[in-house]
């Protein structure tokens, strides 16, 4: 894997992404030599071609991105892939259109531009499909071997299972006994803890996996210091876990695992960076969008009785309580019988505009005025009532620890896990804020930002 933006991205996803740039590449010249009337070599240095032809392809490769060929490799569908590329080749017109409006020296020649869409329409599907038949297949994976099948190994052996981009496969396990039944690409169990010399000779493994809930007495713990010393790969299931999953696992993380962490994000630097850049992108955002704020004011006014800016406490750094400013969605007194409750779906609390608004996320942007008080930042965990932050850090193991930063307009968790309103979820959410909160950096901020720009247009993630 390679580390980018403080997360683990697979080779073979990068390597995807860049052979579909040279594929599209080779689609655009190939129509230009078809139909240009000077060689390719003069297009590129001395008419802008290089420019223009990247122009069209970072659009595929953005159409491509919003359309999840990006986040899931593996084909479901051929007739759906062809439909997905159709989208993403209209998003390059649509490009191409605006691009003639405000910069007309990077478009494209019409007969280039269609012939070019023709073969990338081909191509691109064709090479996606024998990428993941065929390349995903004969690429190497590491074989895995885990010590021990909790629930983070179970996930773990589930995950590289389903995405074979991850180049991982597991050999099977070693536990005291079977388990009690057959998880998807955990693979077969392969006897006890003492066998691991003789399994590691006979499957030589490039990586070894700890997974055991009780670790005191059934560590081999001499055996495992030996494979080390010779060079084997060793790392605990939560230290995968967290690599594959982009979150940190709840039940399996240990103080010390912050405490000694070398890697923890929220150092004074950080932080400071964080809050100036927060401030100029709030103050751009406001001054930007200040007819949209005017517009949507208006709106909720005239659709339903009550002011049209909601304030609601809200649980902020180290615990301090804050009022969170919204555009109200929900009717007035919504919450006066029944006293504060989680939002669920379709809640029939919530204003026919109110529901436009949370769909397009436009009900958030009176926090950039939260942002210039200094209350939270643009990334950051979404804050929480102080009436269910009591209830869940008494249930959930580091919920506190999330506090310890400024709470955000967006965040990891948003743009990772979808809406939810159960405590598996809320435990969920934690584990990609103590990721975030483990990782936190620039890199990673601008990663979040980025995706938080599909989130709001395909309405999706968490409220």
């Amino acid at each position: 894997m390679i580390r980018l933006f403080r997360i683990s991205l697979p080779v073979s996803l990068i390597g995807l992404i860049l052979s579909e740039t040279l594929l599209g590449f080779l689609c655009y010249l190939v129509a230009f030599a078809l139909v240009g009337d000077v060689d390719v070599e003069f297009f590129l240095l001395f008419e802008g071609g290089a420019e223009r032809t990247g122009a069209v392809v970072a659009s595929i490769l953005l159409g491509a991105y919003f359309n999840d060929l990006y986040s899931e490799i593996k084909i479901m569908s051929r007739l759906r892939l062809v439909q997905q590329y159709c989208l993403v080749l209209g998003v390059a017109f649509l490009t191409q259109a605006l691009l003639g409006y405000v910069y007309p020296d990077l478009i494209l020649g019409r007969w280039q531009m269609m012939i070019g869409s023709a073969f990338a329409l081909v191509l691109l599907p064709a090479w996606r499909l024998l990428y993941g038949v065929v390349v995903l297949q004969v690429w190497y994976r590491e074989r895995v071997l885990f010590l021990g099948a909790n629930r983070n190994v179970q996930t773990i052996a589930y995950t590289i299972h389903d995405r074979p981009h991850l180049a991982m496969a597991s050999v099977g396990y070693l536990a005291p006994e079977p388990a009690a039944e057959d998880y998807p690409g955990l693979g077969p169990w392969l006897g006890g803890l003492g066998q691991l010399n003789d399994t590691c000779d006979s499957f030589k493994p490039d990586l070894i996996v700890v997974g055991l809930d009780e670790r005191r007495g059934q560590m081999p713990v001499s055996e495992l210091l030996a494979l080390r010393l010779r060079g084997a790969a060793i790392e605990y299931a939560s230290s995968l876990y967290e690599r594959v999953m982009w979150r940190m696992p709840v039940d399996a993380l240990r103080p010390s695992h912050l405490i000694f962490s070398s890697q923890l994000g929220p150092n004074r630097r950080n932080l400071l960076l964080q809050r100036a850049y927060s401030y100029l992108i709030a103050a751009a955002g406001i001054l930007i969008t200040l007819p949209l704020l005017a517009a949507v004011w208006l709106a909720v006014r005239l659709t339903s009785h009550g002011p049209a800016i909601y304030r609601q406490r809200r649980v902020g750094l180290h615990g301090k309580v804050f009022e969170v400013f919204k555009f109200r969605s929900m009717y007035i007194d919504a919450e006066a019988r029944t006293g504060a409750v989680w939002a669920v779906r379709n809640d029939p609390r919530i204003t026919p505009l109110g529901r436009w608004l949370r769909k397009l996320r436009l009900d958030e942007l009176p926090q950039f005025f939260n942002v210039l008080r200094g209350e939270m930042s643009i990334v950051g965990p979404r804050p929480e009532r102080p009436e269910f932050v009591r209830v869940l850090t008494e249930q959930i193991p580091f919920y506190g620890q999330r506090h310890v930063i400024l709470p955000g307009i967006t965040g990891w968790a948003q743009i990772n896990h979808k809406y939810g309103d159960t405590i598996e979820d809320t435990v969920t959410k934690l584990e990609f804020d103590l990721f975030y909160l483990k990782h936190l950096s620039l890199s990673l901020d601008l990663y979040v930002l980025f995706h938080t720009v599909k989130v709001m247009l395909l309405s999706r993630g968490s409220q």
